[in-house]
């Protein structure tokens, strides 16, 4: 049974309340920043890339939102504190902290390099690091605020084809979960977001790694818009939300999360084992020292069956901010 708390629908100076959202400028992020104004927060998006950050202010404010943007990379603690301090400072005291931010990177271990696993750590877990310890302070003393980042079914079950992305995934799932146990007690909550596969598009910004570039993209981008193996990205982006505002420990969002996580807790081995035999038939590849994107490799394989079956994910995309090359 959860253990839901009341959400913070005001703070207590009756000011509208603010939330954060790191890695807003598409995709998820920007789902749940929209989910979070329409529930009435005063919205402030957080991303790397200006251009898109202007796009997506753009976006929610022309729906009637309260939407405010700033620039910021997760993975610069000391850029991301003076973020925070300056919207406290300007916007209002900060009471949800969601962070969304993400890199996928898809290939197999002969073409993964160092610098992967670097950049995917840095991102997944190095970013909900420095955004809670950014935000803390303030809300401990408040003893009043909400954290949720988002991990993945990645993070419970190591997926082949994906080892970078998976191990930061795997950090971030024991940082968060670890973080809702210290804060126990302080009115401050840390909520574990668990996800599948969701149709976002973010199969157009994936990053596809060495020889087998194309062959990758093949699989990992109709599995990403696929109705039976992916869910609806708004869908997911509400109840993670829900989560994080009630204060749960943990939110496995999709029926696949839910299903793979209790499979591999009840059967470790086996499930190890048989994710090898799927690694085994997934495309081989070896590194070349190139990176390719969602576009770009699907530009390369040039394959209309493929091109049809990501259909709802194309669509997904066009609507969410994944669009640019």
């Amino acid at each position: 049974m959860s253990l839901r708390t009341q959400p913070p629908t005001a703070p207590v100076s009756g000011r509208t309340p603010v939330a954060l959202v790191a890695g807003a400028s598409r995709g998820l992020g920007l789902l749940v920043a929209r989910d979070l104004g329409r529930r009435g927060f005063r919205v402030v998006l957080l991303a790397r890339d200006g251009a898109e950050l202007e796009d997506a202010r753009v976006r929610l404010a022309a729906e009637g939102l309260d939407v405010h943007a700033r620039p910021g990379d997760v993975t610069d603690h000391e850029g991301i504190e003076a973020v925070v301090a300056e919207v406290e400072r300007e916007v209002g005291p900060i009471t949800v902290a969601m962070h969304v931010a993400g890199i996928i990177q898809v290939g197999p271990l002969d073409a993964t390099e160092r610098g992967h696993f670097e950049q995917a750590v840095d991102v997944m877990l190095w970013g909900p690091i420095n955004v809670a310890l950014a935000v803390l302070p303030a809300m401990r003393e408040r003893r009043r605020g909400r954290i949720g980042v988002v991990t993945s079914i990645g993070g419970k079950v190591s997926v082949p084809h994906l080892l970078p992305y998976s191990t930061a995934k795997f950090g971030a799932v024991g940082f968060t979960e670890g973080l809702y146990a210290e804060l126990a007690g302080t009115g401050v909550t840390a909520t574990t977001i668990v996800p599948g596969l969701m149709r976002t598009g973010s199969h157009l910004q994936a990053r596809f790694i060495g020889t087998g570039a194309a062959k990758e993209y093949a699989w990992f981008a109709p599995g990403a818009s696929l109705p039976l193996l992916s869910i609806s990205a708004e869908s997911a982006a509400r109840q993670m939300v829900d989560a994080t505002l009630a204060g749960d420990a943990v939110a496995l969002v999709s029926p696949m999360s839910k299903v793979a996580a209790r499979v591999a807790g009840l059967a470790p081995g086996t499930t190890t084992r048989l994710l090898g035999v799927v690694s085994r038939l997934l495309p081989s590849g070896e590194a070349d020292g190139r990176t390719i994107t969602g576009h770009q490799a699907r530009a390369e394989l040039d394959n209309p069956i493929v091109d049809r079956l990501t259909t709802l994910g194309d669509r997904a995309a066009r609507r969410n901010n994944e669009h640019h090359r």
